[in-house]
């Protein structure tokens, strides 16, 4: 059975309100959490980017029902016997309900180490690195290694029982085929569905075969459609462009430069705008079937208290149960604040 889970972005919103929101999605019935990882926010609008790792532990005490994902980049802005010390400390605290999923990342969040931003091979070769690094740390070995980063005779002290799974971001056939002999899943995001399938036998048929599967859905769900469709606009549009120009730009103001050309009916490729709770059912239960494990939803615009409200009373169910929406639809919910 497939899993819903929310997404906490950091870009968009306060760490304060994340806490309430995550809070709100656990009583809503999703039942996991993924944090973007960010120390630049998309655009100027959207105006926030909060410490994760900080955020995590609250947030993990905060609704014991929830299991956690975080997406990183180990390697430049952060040191990977860093991240492996955090995510230790967390999957120690809270066993088997953190995973993280890492990438080759964005210059705009890395670039402020003032150290250099290599080619793309070149960053997934020091992903690589990084993700061995952090293993042999969480199997308790004392480790020292020169190569896209440097570690000498570190060695943790607190681990988890359990090491916390690592996921492999991949957006494109490449990038899956690449990840999937050493990670141990694949997180990718939604886009049209033959581009889908096509990442999905990537990783499948290079050793991804049974691994488990998380897609991150970009949506626009407010309760009236104009709404949904100009937030999305105004929120997200910076974010439809080809990850080869996304991961060179390197400041929101630039982000916000290419977004000036996007029309919203352009948005519809990359971002599912719809005020039909059954449409969002419908596209959803088109990405149980491709066999994603986890559908991580992120909804794009600022509407958060009834997006969570409408999808645990209405989306949900119907996803993980079997009753119609019709069934459903007229069950009283009602949140604590």
């Amino acid at each position: 059975m497939v899993k819903i889970g929310y997404h906490a972005s950091h870009e968009q919103f306060k760490p304060s309100d994340l806490l309430r929101f995550v809070q709100m999605a656990e009583q809503a019935g999703f039942q996991l959490a993924l944090s973007s990882d960010h120390f630049t926010p998309w655009s100027e609008r959207q105006a926030q980017s909060g410490f994760a790792w900080s955020w995590l532990g609250a947030a993990m005490q905060a609704t014991p029902k929830l299991a956690y994902r975080v997406v990183n980049a180990p390697g430049q802005r952060y040191h990977p016997a860093i991240i492996a010390q955090a995510a230790a400390t967390l999957a120690e605290m809270f066993p088997e309900r953190f995973w993280i999923t890492v990438g080759s990342g964005q210059r705009m969040n890395e670039y402020i180490t003032g150290d250099k931003w290599i080619p793309k091979d070149d960053r997934n070769t020091r992903l690589k690195e990084c993700v061995d690094i952090m293993r042999a740390l969480w199997r308790g070995e004392r480790v020292t290694h020169c190569g896209f980063v440097t570690v000498e005779e570190a060695k943790l002290y607190s681990r988890p029982e359990i090491a916390p799974k690592v996921i492999g971001a991949a957006i494109t056939p490449k990038t899956a085929a690449w990840l999937a002999g050493w990670a141990d899943g694949l997180i990718t995001i939604s886009q049209p569905k033959e581009k889908l399938q096509q990442v999905i036998e990537a990783f499948r048929s290079n050793g991804g075969e049974g691994k488990p599967m998380l897609l991150k859905v970009q949506l626009s769900y407010a309760r009236d459609e104009q709404t949904a469709r100009n937030q999305a606009h105004d929120q997200w549009r910076n974010n439809i462009f080809d990850s080869k120009v996304l991961t060179e730009l390197k400041t929101p103001d630039q982000f916000d430069a290419m977004g000036e050309l996007v029309q919203p009916d352009e948005l519809d490729p990359f971002v599912r705008i719809s005020a039909d709770l059954q449409q969002q059912i419908d596209w959803l239960q088109q990405d149980a079937e491709l066999g994603f494990d986890e559908l991580l939803l992120h909804n794009v615009n600022l509407q958060q208290e009834e997006f969570i409200e409408d999808f645990g009373r209405v989306v949900i169910p119907a996803l993980t149960q079997v009753i119609s929406p019709g069934e459903i639809s007229d069950r009283p919910f009602t949140f604590i604040r």
